[in-house]
């Protein structure tokens, strides 16, 4: 299938291409004083002509999409519309394009992961607690259009070394008269059987005032999505064992000393895996035995996400040189995501165990830490048998995630002299989010246990259960509840003023120069509260279960799906877990009175979590365009200054109490920009960039504090002396535009970046938090698992973009052909970032979260009735997140690859009917063990997430 769909590729690009440079010959050889026909154009073919021009007459490296028309964005997020872009790529979380850390979208432009600046109309628009807008949650009817710049000029807003996301809405003055515009629909998800809504409307009135004009804007939106995740995570890292045959003297003399059981004795079929640690063994040890994923955890997930928005604007143009607006924006986003886990702890007792061959080597456990030759650790890799007598239990929980922001902005444009415009724009972000998590234990009964039988080979790994009913009330006991609030409190100003002064003679085109005062304020607090015993007494559940209460006495309690993995995991599901949706309020609250649980909204604040950040920004800029040799040469050259000066407060333990810890920075960067276009011909040119810029680091990466989740076993660390990455962009693209849509395109880039942000993870004790959760987090001993930022050593991204689309509009082929079209896409991309671990290796990893290898190909049809759309996706193997302590803690995601369609229907009366469909490949990012150097090929985490289905009618007037 890969090599076919790679093939296809080259195919479709080199008849993509054949084709257009075919019909441009075709045109040069025509009569060029010959009027021609005005043509019209609508629909996916007008969005992709708009597309190719905004490219071709673009002075900085930019690629766009447009939806081609009010509330037509093709796809369920604008993070996923974003994929179509050559060089842009969007990890895919619970179904749609998003990220897994709960942060940002998953977007890497150009191999560079987190380092995209997010526009909304131009202007720097966050969520809270972070520095830029949370792309996914924004509704995708909203948007008129994307734009990414991936090297961008002086006057853009710094931020983002990777590239910058503009996403466009839709302006009063665009529309002439008055536009109306309604949408109604449903998508649905096949696994988790689930359908939700999604409605759009839109009302837009012009008006001629004078020798002016004034119009006005209300837009609208909302959907819901319920998307399913099951999947198996695997716990992290690797340990040893050695086979002891219940047939063989060594087992008989355990059993008669009480070490082993003595009912297996002689039993030829049962083996007791015993610990063993590999150095000691000084001769052979290819019989010894690797354990990776030995109990991957049967996981049910659920995520909804509600997306809600407002969006209003008001421009007033007196006269032809003079414009005011006001515009506001508002955007809800809700994720919502509830869990049941299925937890296993492997007997060491195995019938029938398998095994497999296998190089676990040194390097791959602990990168061969101690020097010398990679020696061999275990020759042989654990793969099945039933595991006798088992034990079982179940983790629960939720967390609800609201994001708000809010945007006002009003400014102007004025045409003070025929050559000589001003604009000034003022802006006021709001952005608020709360996480409310809830987490719920359940032990077995005492006394039970459970075959397991499993086969590890397999994708997903297979299990089935043997034993007591995982499905019985009786079988399970309360254990323990946590709750986990948050809140961020964000909000942020921003002025900027722009002069451009133009000139009629000379090689100046216009000389341009700005400048902007921003601010971000970032409040964090923390109200979590953990480990409540859910028991007759509130104390620790008693290992005989006197003071336990079962799960059947009290509270909702409900199945999980059936259908468990689509049923290829041989378990299909079913096990009992209490109602998530019970979970929050004060139900647990009444229910346990022992507990000593609060009132929800009455949790005592964790002092030493709580955070502040500020930090203000003073930037100015001068920018001069030029054109050369009768417009043959045309670009621009210029400067960006910006002093940034940030505060940072946390709480910190010490020996007398909880005090606050400070810390300041100040710094200014100079960011030089040159980008140059050669006119070949009419319809051919060469583009170069040359850009410097910064990313800076996230508030909470900049805060001198520990914030610790207590249910999952992980911690994260502040370091106020992270400083801003900084990447010298280099671009060369070669472009041939034919006719309205139609152009080919291939680009070189290359980035060197100073400072690269890496994220390190390790297992640390934190001071007044001991870890006792039933979540693994592959630390011991009470640790957490503590992940840090730190600025790396220089590194780089570089590669090749290649494109085309076309309409088979073509003289020489056949007319009924003509409404048929194709797109396609590749990106190369090689990262190096280089990372010093905390034991002291320096590892030359790559970018988390970017494929070597990613492409599009898309086969479109339109005429006056209907358009169709198909899109195959494919991205090849990546890293997820950070590398570990170790190559076998780290993470890599399997190539995979997604296929979508969309089919419109052209109605009277300016009605419409649109079906889409999604993931008809059923595909996930699945994870393994393993990194670059150390692709283990074990599985650690499978995902099923079904395919989404949608249906929408829309009807418009005017416009």
């Amino acid at each position: 299938m890969k090599n076919f769909l790679q093939d296809s590729l080259v195919r479709l690009l080199a008849t993509v291409s054949v084709a257009a440079l075919a019909h441009s010959a075709y045109a040069q050889t025509a009569g060029g004083d010959q009027q021609l026909e005005e043509i019209v154009v609508t629909g996916m073919r007008a969005s992709l002509q708009t597309n190719a021009m905004l490219k071709k007459n673009a002075i900085e490296v930019v690629d766009s999409i447009t939806a081609n028309d009010i509330g037509k964005l093709p796809d369920p997020s604008v993070a996923e519309t974003l994929t179509r872009v050559p060089g842009v790529q969007a990890y895919r979380f619970g179904g749609e394009a998003a990220s897994p850390v709960g942060t940002g979208s998953g977007i890497t432009v150009r191999g560079l992961t987190g380092q995209t600046a997010s526009r909304v109309n131009g202007r720097a628009y966050f969520t809270a607690g972070q520095r830029e807008f949370n792309i996914e949650g924004m509704v995708p009817a909203m948007v008129a259009g994307v734009d990414v710049f991936k090297n961008p000029t002086a006057e853009h807003i710094e931020g983002g070394i990777g590239g910058v996301v503009n996403v466009r809405t839709r302006r009063p003055l665009e529309m002439k008269g008055t536009t109306a515009t309604l949408s109604v629909g449903g998508r649905y998800n096949d696994l988790s059987e689930d359908a939700e809504p999604e409605m759009f409307g839109l009302v837009s009135q012009t008006w001629d005032v004078g020798d002016g004009e004034i119009g006005v804007m209300l837009a609208g939106g909302y959907m819901r999505t319920v998307n399913r995740g099951d999947n198996t995570p695997g716990a992290g890292g690797i340990s040893y064992r050695r086979a002891i045959n219940a047939a063989s003297a060594e087992y008989a003399a355990g059993a008669a000393s009480g070490l082993y059981n003595s009912a297996y004795v002689g039993r030829s079929d049962v083996n007791y895996l015993a610990n063993v640690t590999p150095s000691s063994v000084t001769g052979d040890r290819s019989g010894l035995i690797a354990v990776l994923g030995e109990n991957p955890t049967i996981g049910w997930e659920s995520y909804v996400r509600t997306r809600k928005g407002v969006n209003g604007m008001v421009q007033y143009k007196p006269n032809p040189d003079l414009e005011l607006y006001v515009e506001g924006l508002y955007n809800f986003y809700r994720y919502d995501q509830e869990y049941g886990f299925l937890g296993s702890s492997n007997s060491r007792y195995v019938r029938n165990l398998t095994t497999t061959p296998f190089q676990a080597t040194e390097g791959l456990t602990n990168r061969n830490i101690n020097g010398g030759a990679d020696e061999l650790l275990a020759g042989r890799l654990l793969t099945g048998g039933t595991f006798l007598g088992s034990g079982l239990s179940i983790t629960e929980g939720g967390n609800h995630v609201d994001y708000e922001t809010t945007v006002v902005a009003g400014g102007g444009k004025w045409q003070a002299a025929d050559n000589l415009e001003v604009a000034f724009d003022l802006t006021y972000v709001k952005a608020d989010r709360d996480n409310d998590g809830r987490g719920l234990t359940f032990a077995s009964a005492p006394g039970l246990s459970w075959d397991l039988t499993r086969d590890l080979s397999t994708r997903p790994t297979s299990v089935t259960i043997g034993g007591p009913d995982v499905a019985a009330a009786t079988t399970w006991n309360y254990n323990q509840y946590g709750t986990y609030p948050n809140t961020w409190r964000d909000d942020g100003i921003a002025a900027k003023a722009d002069i451009t002064r133009s000139f009629d003679d000379g090689f100046l085109e216009n000389v341009k120069f700005g400048f902007r005062y921003a601010t971000q304020n970032d409040t964090f607090r923390d109200f979590t509260l953990a480990g409540k015993n859910l028991t007759t007494n509130g104390l620790a559940l008693a290992a005989n279960g006197s003071n336990a209460i079962s799960m059947g006495s009290v509270g909702t309690i409900i199945a999980t799906p059936n259908n468990f993995m689509d049923g290829k995991m041989g378990y299909t599901g079913g096990y009992l877990i209490f109602d998530p949706h019970a979970l929050y309020g004060d139900t647990i609250k009444n229910l346990f009175p022992q507990a000593g649980i609060l009132t929800a909204g009455t949790e005592p604040e964790i002092a030493v979590n709580n955070r502040r950040f500020e930090e203000k920004s003073y930037a100015g800029y001068g920018m001069a365009s030029f054109r050369l040799m009768d417009d043959a040469i045309k670009g621009n050259a210029g400067v960006r200054i910006v002093k940034t000066d940030t505060y940072a407060r946390a709480q910190v333990n010490t020996s007398t109490g909880i005090m606050p810890n400070e810390a300041t920075s100040s710094y200014t960067d100079v960011l030089p920009t040159l980008n140059i276009i050669g006119n070949v011909s009419d319809d051919t040119l060469i583009r170069f960039g040359y850009g410097k810029g910064i990313t800076r680091p996230d508030p909470q990466s900049l805060n001198p504090s520990v914030v610790v989740n207590a249910g999952s076993g992980t911690a994260s660390v502040g370091n106020p002396d992270l400083k801003p990455q900084k990447g010298d962009s280099f671009d060369l693209s070669f472009e041939h535009y034919i006719s309205g849509a139609n152009y080919a395109s291939i680009g070189f880039f290359y980035k060197k970046v100073d400072g690269f942000f890496s994220q390190i993870a390790t297992c640390e004790a934190v001071s007044g938090f001991t870890y006792t959760g039933a979540i693994l987090n592959g630390c011991s001993g009470g640790q957490y698992l503590v992940t840090r930022t730190v600025n790396a050593q220089q590194g780089w991204a570089k590669g090749v973009e290649v494109a085309a689309q076309s309409f088979l509009d073509y003289d020489f082929i056949p007319e009924y052909l003509h409404n048929f079209g194709a797109s396609a896409s590749f990106t190369y991309v090689d990262t190096k970032n280089p990372v010093l671990l905390s034991s002291g290796i320096l590892v030359n990893s790559v970018q988390p979260f970017t494929s070597k290898y990613n492409y599009s190909l898309t086969g479109m049809y339109e005429d006056d009735f209907m358009s169709a759309r198909i899109v195959y996706t494919y991205r090849s193997r990546a890293q997820f997140t950070a590398i570990g302590l170790n190559p076998v803690d780290s993470r890599y995601i399997q190539a995979f690859g997604l296929l979508d369609a969309s089919l419109n229907f052209n109605l009277p009366e300016g009605f419409q009917i649109s079906l889409t469909a999604s993931n008809l490949t059923n595909a996930a990012p699945n994870r393994f063990y393993g990194e670059p150097g150390y692709y283990t090929g074990v599985e650690r985490q499978h995902y099923v997430n079904g395919r989404v289905f949608g249906a929408a009618l829309r009807w418009k007037f005017g416009g």
